[in-house]
């Protein structure tokens, strides 16, 4: 057989059992496949698919927008395993968070919604004769979403624990999960803290040897530590979970006289003393609640005091456990709500997973299969009247032609049940009412005469003990009537619970609190003793909310299949798969599915949602004042029904459109028309009919996003050139204006030194006349006639111009110490101050050692002569303005001897 576990059967997923681990089959990568894909459903049949549908249809908020899965099956058939893989496909899809911050509470909030799994399977799952894993309660797991669609945090509800599991086990089965995992998973200093040494035998412990998948105890303590309990917290829980092992190995012998308390056997004594020490209880008063039972009577409440005998001493033993584990189970329940429930602020939507026992039928059936299996018949009843029933009468009532299918309803033995006014719930609460003893056979006898006429009754004639049968959808199951009315009493002595709550142990204390009214309460007197809810009663109300709540969703169903009942992998039993499918009613479903609409909406949301498409309504000669033109302009959310038949008309036109543009290149020719029928208050289609709406949807939301970016990007566009050219018109008047400035600056700067300048050549020139005026006159006063006197050639006067304006470089030559000599330094002279040619003689040069009439205002430099020129920082610094021909002014004026003058 190929490794395909999953199809569709009209609106519900078949699974089947593989008996073996497929990893492939639920790994990361697949579920991302189906919550990516487009058309999940095109995908093949798979849990995941029914997850990802689920999660869309909140996303498009088509009323009911919450979900609900409702997985059911026999036991054995994958329930549990179902609803685990769904848990991790949502913790997967619905969780995209967009920051880091929000992204580590996200995985926070994810990993303690799937740490509550192990812990709630060790607690509340067993081992049975037909499944392993076997759910001994019923929980309905609501996952909460934001507005975004995010999960923000979950909630667990239980249903009836099978509390009496911890202190009785049929053959081939086993107790809870958790007491083997401490005793095979503790280690040596637990196991001396416990008191569970290795090899030790409990009667409450049987087939230890078995090896099961579920007996990690390692994956529980790191899943308790994540919901928050810790270390010590674990240790406590643990003991008291020891504690009550030992309180299960105690025995008591038969005292043979009434008015004698029963003693501990002796082989049993150590085994109490241990389960005191670990309970913290005091060892005499817990012998003494064990023994003697307290009677209180008459209406001055006197109180009596009546040993017990042996089977009620085993009684009040296991009533005790059951007590302590039940309250212990909803501490840890309401642990786990506490840690993973979010804010109702914080959540609008939910998806809910709802995983209850299976179909049960033992060799020996008591109360709880009779609730287990009642259960089952209200949810197959919820999908009868939801799925089967409820969509034909739909039809017919909204006008659709309809041709009804037969189909298989429980709803009488629903009645046999729970009807009123007498039923099997009502006898069995009767005889608890009636202050007498029960007797097997007397309420089989009951039952049997109050109820005969119903078809679903029946009785084993070949039964040796007390029982009747009831004919349920899935089989003819017998109940045992013995200790029938004891388990709906589940009477709890008030003296025990007066007991735990004298336990100095912490967990106790909590589990145990000292509430004076809770123990007035629990003492009435007779005669105004108020009526005490029994097991029946409980479950029923919790079922009736139960299903109010998945009234309120839309459902969604998943049928698990068992291929065989020995649990072979790769085994296929066509009897046993054939009678499952006909018992769940999946093939009357086949039928009512292929011809009918499984989608629903109102003319009101089908015109809120789909209103767009109206859009792609093929034009027509556009008129002035068109019908649809006044029908669109006169549409709001609040219009009448008469004013939508215009409207829903448009957007059914829309529809060719939409499938001719869905038909694929290479399909046929014409696309298959969509299926859609208008009721008379609401729309009726079929799942690819509502793709094909939501894909046009899409399409005129992508359309109307581009041309709002359009719109957009244009608008963004002209502003930026706005803004550019605005901008560059800023920066040419700012250039402008630093230019302006600069210009102004270098003007009025050159202004300072052309005017610094002129003030320092007057002031030079003014310095040099008043030194020179002093030595001319003296020298000009010898000389026997004035320069003027002699006139001289105009060659002659070229010369003495030349030697005035280039006499420094002579100088300079003429008094080097080192250089040229003699007629060398005579012809360098020359060449310097650019003599004529018309012979050395004619000029003779007198160097400053010959030369005896030349005075000067300053010494004559000694040794050599540098020039040091530095460039000024100022601008026009450098720039001499051009000196007059004649006009001798510098730092030193030389005065050549006048005789000298004359004479050339």
């Amino acid at each position: 057989m190929a490794d395909t576990f999953y199809t569709n059967a009209g609106c519900t997923l078949v699974a089947l059992n593989p008996f073996k681990p497929v990893p492939q089959l639920y790994s990361p990568e697949l579920m991302r496949e189906y919550h990516a894909a487009p058309q999940p459903q095109k995908l093949k049949p798979h849990i995941f698919g029914v997850g990802e549908q689920t999660y869309r249809n909140v996303q498009s908020l088509v009323e009911p927008v919450n979900q609900s899965i409702v997985v059911s099956g026999e036991s054995g058939a994958g329930k549990t395993w179902t609803s685990r893989c769904l848990m991790n496909f949502y913790a997967v899809v619905a969780a995209s968070p967009t920051s880091w911050e929000s992204h580590k509470i996200a995985e926070r909030i994810e990993q303690r919604i799937l740490n509550s799994n192990p812990v709630m399977e060790a607690f509340g799952n067993a081992c049975t004769l037909r499944n392993n894993n076997s759910s001994r309660f019923g929980k309905f797991i609501q996952l909460q979403l934001n507005r975004t669609q995010q999960m923000t945090g979950a909630a667990v509800q239980t249903y009836l624990l099978e509390k009496t599991r911890v202190a009785y086990q049929a053959s081939s089965e086993r107790n809870f999960h958790i007491f083997y995992q401490i005793c095979k998973g503790a280690n040596a200093d637990e196991r001396l803290q416990w008191h569970l040494p290795e090899g030790a035998a409990f009667s409450w412990l049987p087939n230890p040897e078995r090896t099961l998948e579920e007996d990690c105890f390692e994956v529980t303590r790191e899943a308790m530590l994540h919901l928050g309990i810790n270390a010590p917290t674990q240790n406590n829980i643990f003991k008291v979970l020891a504690g009550l092992l030992h309180l299960g190995n105690i025995r008591f012998a038969d005292s043979g006289d009434e008015a004698q308390p029963c003693q501990l056997m002796d082989d049993a004594k150590c085994s109490f003393r241990t389960s005191a020490s670990l309970l913290w209880l005091p060892e005499d008063p817990l012998l003494e609640t064990l023994q003697i039972r307290t009677i209180r009577a008459g209406r001055q409440q006197q109180v009596f005091r009546k040993p017990c005998s042996q089977a009620e001493c085993d009684t009040r033993r296991d009533c005790l456990a059951k007590l302590v584990y039940a309250r212990l189970f909803d501490w840890l329940v309401s642990v786990i709500n506490s840690s993973i429930c979010a804010d109702p602020n914080s959540w609008t939507t939910f998806i809910g997973l709802l995983d209850v026992y299976g179909f049960e039928s033992f060799p020996d059936n008591s109360l709880e299969q009779l609730c287990i299996n009642y259960a089952n018949e209200k949810l197959q009843q919820h999908f009868v009247a939801h799925y089967l029933r409820a969509q034909q009468e739909e039809y017919a009532v909204e006008g659709l032609e309809w041709s009804f299918v037969n189909y298989q309803d429980n709803q009488t033995c629903l009645d046999l049940i729970e009807g009123s006014p007498i039923s099997i719930c009502s006898l069995i609460n009767e005889e608890c009412r009636l202050n007498r003893p029960s007797s097997a056979a007397q309420l089989q006898t009951r039952i049997e005469s109050a109820l005969a006429g119903s078809p679903c009754l029946g009785h084993n004639k070949l039964s040796r003990e007390p029982s009747f049968i009831v004919v349920h959808y899935a089989g003819p199951v017998q109940y045992h009537t013995a200790g029938l009315v004891e388990k709906n009493k589940d009477p709890v002595p008030p003296e025990l619970t007066r007991l735990l709550q004298q336990s100095q142990d912490p967990l106790l204390k909590v589990l145990f609190p000292a509430d004076p009214e809770e123990t007035s309460q629990e003492e009435p007197s007779g005669q105004s003793r108020v009526p005490v809810l029994t097991v029946v009663s409980k479950f029923k109300a919790s079922l009736e909310q139960l299903l109010q709540v998945l009234q309120g969703t839309t459902p969604h169903y998943i049928r698990c299949i068992k291929p065989n009942g020995q649990g072979r992998a790769q085994t296929f039993l066509r009897e046993e798969v054939l009678s499952q499918l006909e018992a769940c009613g999946l093939v009357e479903t086949i039928h009512i599915s292929a011809a009918g609409f499984p989608i629903r909406v109102s003319h009101q949301s089908f015109v809120e949602r789909y209103e767009l498409l109206r859009r792609l309504r093929p034009r027509m000669s556009p008129a002035p004042h068109s019908p649809s033109d006044e029908g669109r302009s006169e549409w709001s959310p609040h219009a009448e029904a008469p004013t939508l038949q215009p409207l829903l008309q448009d957007i059914f036109h829309s529809l060719p459109a939409l499938t001719r543009a869905a038909a694929t290149p290479g399909g046929p020719a014409e696309a298959t028309p969509a299926s859609v029928h208008c009721g008379k208050t609401k729309v009726f289609m079929t799942d690819s009919t509502l793709e094909l709406l939501e894909h046009g949807r899409a399409q005129v939301l992508d359309q109307c996003a581009r041309c709002i970016q359009g719109g957009w990007k244009r608008h963004r566009q002209r502003k930026q050139e706005r803004q550019r050219q605005a901008a560059v018109l800023i920066q040419a008047a700012i250039r402008s204006w630093l230019t302006r400035k600069h210009v102004q600056r270098l003007h009025t700067a050159a202004t300072v030194i052309k005017r610094a300048w002129h003030k320092w050549r007057i002031r030079m020139a003014l310095l040099a006349s008043n030194e020179l005026d002093g030595v001319e006159e003296k020298h000009l006063s010898h000389a026997p006639r004035s320069l003027s006197a002699f006139p001289l050639p105009q060659a002659q006067t070229q010369l003495l111009g030349a030697i005035i304006r280039l006499w420094p470089l002579g100088l300079v030559l003429a008094n080097a110490a080192v250089g040229v000599r003699g007629f060398q330094r005579k012809l360098v002279v020359w060449a310097c101050l650019q003599l004529p040619s018309s012979g050395p003689s004619s000029y003779p040069v007198q160097t400053a050692q010959e030369q005896a009439g030349v005075t000067s205002i300053r010494a004559l430099p000694q040794g050599s002569i540098k020039f040091h020129c530095r460039k000024s920082p100022l601008r026009y610094a450098d720039i001499c303005p051009e000196p007059s021909s004649y006009s001798v002014t510098g730092f030193n004026q030389i005065l050549l001897e006048r005789h000298r003058l004359g004479h050339v």
